[in-house]
């Protein structure tokens, strides 16, 4: 049958279930299929027509999409959240997927943005150099309450340094509790080296894409900001609201307000004269 088919798949660990339907409403074609990438490859090109094809958000849905991306007329990654339909009725895998090509065929789906594959690398290596950042900070804050627990005093980053490891080493009195924290000091290290390597490679794969030189420019963007925007905004056009999108912009800085950075301009009352003072207007009686 040749025309437009909307084609809904319920993704799971080991299998997918897909429902296939025309632009009636009609199910003409229902299969389970391995989560294999030959599999599912094999099951498209035996479809004729305009396919049309949408999936829920989730761990498998970046590697789909890419799969079925040069296949497909048009491809939709929904967010599971926004699909109502899916929550009324009976529950399964093959209902599952007629409800989703149904709301695919009535246009009443929310996408996920999925970018293009051209900065996947500098989108993981960005995401590796989060993960190893937000590591590190966890046990630096390991440590120092591990000195807290015992009332010795913390502040400030020399507890940190290798040339006063010793000293504050020699400042717990419990010999299970210095073992520990000699142990917190070798993952400590360790991290501090991965962040270095994970930085390195992070900023020679942002200097392939030309953008991050023009993000430079901008106040208070430095070379990781400016990767970062890069990584994991890609296209703000992604954005429903430009807010979202300036504050992802501004990834790794914390509170932009912390850093002087206002996320937008605050509404100023309009100016008054010295003595005047304004009153509320009266409604008209009839």
């Amino acid at each position: 049958m040749i025309g437009e088919k909307y084609i809904g798949l319920d993704v799971h660990q080991a299998t997918i279930s897909v429902a296939v339907m025309d632009s009636k409403g009609k199910v003409v074609m229902e299969s389970i299929l391995e989560t294999q990438a030959a599999t599912i490859l094999e099951f498209f090109a035996g479809l004729r027509g305009t396919l049309w094809v949408t999936f829920e958000e989730g761990t498998w849905a970046a590697w789909l999409y890419d799969l079925l991306k040069p296949h497909v007329a048009k491809l939709v990654v929904c967010n599971p959240r926004k699909n109502a339909l899916l929550k009324h009725g009976n529950k399964s895998d093959k209902i599952d997927a007629r409800k989703l090509a149904d709301l695919l065929r009535l246009n009443d789906l929310e996408p996920v943005y999925h970018g293009e594959t051209g900065v996947r690398m500098l989108r993981e290596l960005a995401r590796s150099y989060l993960t190893i950042v937000k590591d590190l900070s966890r046990v630096m804050n390991r440590l120092k309450a591990l000195y807290r627990s015992w009332a010795i005093p913390c502040a400030g980053r020399d507890v940190y340094y290798t040339r006063h490891r010793s000293e504050w080493l020699g400042k717990i009195p419990e010999a299970g509790t210095r073992r520990r924290a000699e142990q917190l000091y070798q993952q400590l290290d360790m991290l501090q080296h991965l962040r270095q390597q994970a930085r390195r490679e992070l900023l020679a794969e942002s200097r392939k894409h030309t953008i991050t030189a023009k993000l430079r420019q901008i106040p208070s963007l430095g070379p990781i900001r400016s990767a970062l925007a890069v990584a994991l905004i890609q296209d703000p056009a992604s954005f429903p609201h430009q807010t979202t999108a300036l504050d992802l912009q501004r990834t790794g800085a914390g509170n932009p307000r912390q850093r002087g950075i206002p996320l937008r301009p605050r509404p100023t009352a309009a100016p008054q004269k010295a003595g005047v003072h304004s009153r509320p207007q009266q409604r008209s009686q009839p």
